[in-house]
């Protein structure tokens, strides 16, 4: 039994044989519903650990920046994670780089479209430089592998993997820090003790939550290949649009949540602490599991478009010296990720792929 389930998580040919089998219409079904199952897993898990997070007293920006961020990154990661086990390179680096665009081209611009969103400098001018400093890290090691590559398929070695996920570390302990530094800077949080609930019922969602994120995952992956075959496209175009806006339904929902609960300082929090997640956390992951190959159009399409997205998102923290996020600076940000969009569609059809 524990030889079939572990086969299950590990053997590709088990799920990618009935994958094959199956229609394309039922394969999408599937899709939408691993996707489903993702969001409700995550969301689960961003309940049961805000509620443990908030009985430390931290302030909800922070929160969003380190707990919030790592449980809605959990989907990538674990789609990354799995993809490069399986060998899907294009599928676990796209899907990485392609939500970073995502997080903070489609539902950071929608969120600064839809409500003024604060702009919390103690925060922002620290985990800012963070986040367009960890993928700027990710490109130029892209670069300089590409350089150093005799051969036609530069990769990210194990190496790399690791090097960003001790990063991770000290990039979660020094967020820590500056917040126990910031207690005096930052707005309180104020929790009721009658509105938490108990430890049991927190762990309980965080574990469950856990489970629908690895199973819809695993599911999810060879799916996602197999339309990509199907349709003739690369697997890295898929995962930078479909699968990778899918696992960044979190975000997109716990944005959603935030601005209606009036807490938008939870959303930036959240898409610059997972904006770094996904290139120390899910792109390390992937990398230290298996080398990842870089696909050419990285370099001249993917790599640029996130670059473009997160310094122009830089520069308006530095811009908006009143506090507060700009609905013009929403509508560029929006605009260029739906550029890239259709640039990737459009380059797609014209591939001799």
């Amino acid at each position: 039994m524990n030889n079939s389930i572990f086969s299950w998580i590990g053997d590709e040919t088990l799920l990618q044989g009935l994958v094959a089998g199956q229609s394309t219409f039922v394969l999408l079904i599937v899709i939408v519903v691993c996707i489903a199952m993702l969001s409700l897993g995550a969301d689960w898990m961003i309940d049961g650990v805000v509620d443990l997070a908030e009985r430390t007293g931290l302030p909800k920006i922070v929160i969003g920046a380190t707990v919030v961020s790592l449980g809605t990154t959990l989907p990538e990661a674990f789609v990354s994670v799995m993809a490069a086990y399986m060998g899907n390179p294009g599928l676990a680096l796209g899907n990485g780089v392609g939500s970073i665009i995502a997080d903070t081209g489609l539902i950071f611009g929608l969120t600064c479209v839809l409500v003024a969103v604060p702009v919390n400098r103690f925060i922002l001018n620290r985990t800012g430089w963070v986040q367009a400093g960890a993928a700027t890290l990710l490109v130029l090691i892209s670069i300089a592998v590409y350089f150093m590559t005799d051969g036609d398929h530069p990769q990210l070695n194990r190496w790399v993997g690791f090097l960003f996920l001790g990063l991770l570390v000290i990039y979660l302990y020094v967020t820590y820090s500056w917040a126990k530094q910031g207690a005096g800077v930052l707005p309180e949080d104020e929790v009721a003790e009658d509105e938490l609930m108990s430890v049991g019922k927190s762990w309980l969602l965080i574990v469950g939550g856990l489970l629908l994120v690895i199973t819809g995952a695993r599911i999810l992956v060879p799916s996602a290949s197999e339309i990509a075959i199907r349709f003739g496209v690369p697997d890295d175009v898929i995962a930078a649009t479909m699968v990778a806006f899918g696992t960044s339904l979190p975000e997109l929902m716990t944005a959603i949540a935030a601005i209606r609960k009036g807490y938008p300082e939870i959303t930036v929090g959240n898409i610059v602490g997972a904006d770094v997640l996904n290139v120390l956390f899910v792109i390390g992951a992937a990398a230290a599991a298996s080398p990842l190959v870089i696909p050419m159009n990285f370099y001249y399409f993917h790599f640029p478009a996130m670059l473009i997205i997160l310094y122009s998102f830089r520069v308006f923290i530095s811009m908006n010296k009143e506090g507060v996020f700009h609905r013009w600076q929403g509508v560029w940000l929006l605009g260029v990720y739906l550029c890239y969009v259709m640039l990737q569609y459009g380059l797609n059809i014209e591939s001799p792929h």
